[in-house]
């Protein structure tokens, strides 16, 4: 939409990593592809438990794959604390039924027409399908949380699906507000982003019968990796390119959303370009980008928001001491390199 892909504009960002020591996505999930793809197939067989007349909506909406970051978390850090098992898989297909709710409901907020490289719901069915059904997957995922013997598992997860959308609630509020602080554009990160991260590390811990000091520990690794990835998403979104991250791009600057390098900005900014921006940001068009961009770009709003997503992602790492000599790492710490070197590129390219 309003991506800037053919900008050409350098920064440096400090602490890349060697060619190397590079981790792709394809390295973090080979260890746990098997449990990815059981989570891909259960997550499908969800259609069947949906009305016949809406089972369109529900094979469209639980059948387009993404990373699985989610998924992910589960294995790893039921990898690390103890061994997976079946009821992680349930878990992973929960947590990402929630996550899919909220991508159709966010769409439809943001008016976004692409999702994961195709057209989203709400393009395809309309903004009222698209809220009822995203309303139908929070209520499928919280009947399948319910069916674990104890209430535990569907407390947890009830407790983050009211977090999150309070999030979004909370960043909805704040729109075109320019006395939104740095310190509550955080608060509302770990909400409706960490949220979902922090519940995928604590359950597959906890269904692997990790103790709960570990349980604490993951969940805070989940918080401050979640917090990290959703900054990177928000810088994607004014830097990035929507042909390669196949999705609709610009979202947040037209529907008002003061994001990190927009924050940075108005901190840096003087009188008379804050008053720029706050013109441009209240009565926005496609042709206010370009100007939005250039204040951007001269106040060097990229690299420091790149350089806080390395200071989380330091944070992800430094919780894992928690846990024993005898743990299984791997999983976890390469998803931090993973976003790392999503990060590191997207400075470098833009």
């Amino acid at each position: 939409m309003f991506a800037a892909d053919t900008r050409t504009v350098a920064v440096p960002i400090t602490g890349a990593l060697k060619k190397e020591t590079l981790v792709t996505w394809k390295d973090i999930a080979k260890p746990v592809e098997p449990f990815l793809e059981a989570v891909a197939s259960r997550l499908a067989k969800q259609v069947r438990e949906f009305d016949p007349a809406i089972l369109p909506y529900a094979e469209y909406a639980l059948t387009g794959q993404g990373k699985q970051l989610r998924p992910a978390l589960v294995a790893v850090s039921a990898g690390a604390t103890g061994q997976l098992n079946d009821s992680h898989i349930t878990v992973a297909v929960i947590i990402e039924m929630v996550h899919l709710a909220t991508l159709v409901h966010d769409d439809v907020m943001d008016e976004a027409e692409i999702r994961r490289g195709r057209l989203t719901f709400a393009a395809n069915w309309g903004n009222e399908i698209a809220v009822l059904f995203g309303d139908c997957l929070f209520a499928h995922a919280l009947k399948l949380a319910a069916s674990f013997p104890t209430p535990e598992i569907c407390r947890a997860v009830a407790t983050a699906t009211n977090t999150v959308c309070s999030g979004e609630i909370l960043q909805t509020q704040q729109r075109r507000n320019f006395q939104f602080s740095q310190k509550d554009y955080f608060k509302v990160l770990e909400m409706k982003t960490a949220e979902l991260f922090a519940l995928s590390c604590d359950l597959g811990a906890c269904l692997s019968g990790a103790p709960m000091a570990q349980r604490a520990a993951l969940r805070e690794f989940g918080i401050a990796l979640g917090t990290a990835y959703q900054i990177y998403d928000d810088c994607v979104d004014l830097f990035g390119s929507e042909a390669v991250v196949g999705k609709s791009l610009g979202t947040d600057l037209a529907k008002g959303k003061l994001t990190l390098p927009l924050l940075l900005l108005w901190q840096r900014a003087d009188a008379s370009e804050k008053a720029r921006l706050e013109e441009l940001i209240q009565k926005w068009e496609p042709r206010s980008l370009p100007p939005v961009l250039e204040m951007l770009v001269k106040h060097e709003t990229l690299s420091e928001s790149l350089e806080i997503i390395h200071q989380y992602l330091a944070q992800a790492r430094s919780t894992l001491k928690v846990l024993p000599e005898s743990a299984n790492l791997s999983g976890l710490t390469g998803l931090t390199e993973f976003l790392a070197r999503q990060t590191n590129a997207l400075g470098v390219c833009v």
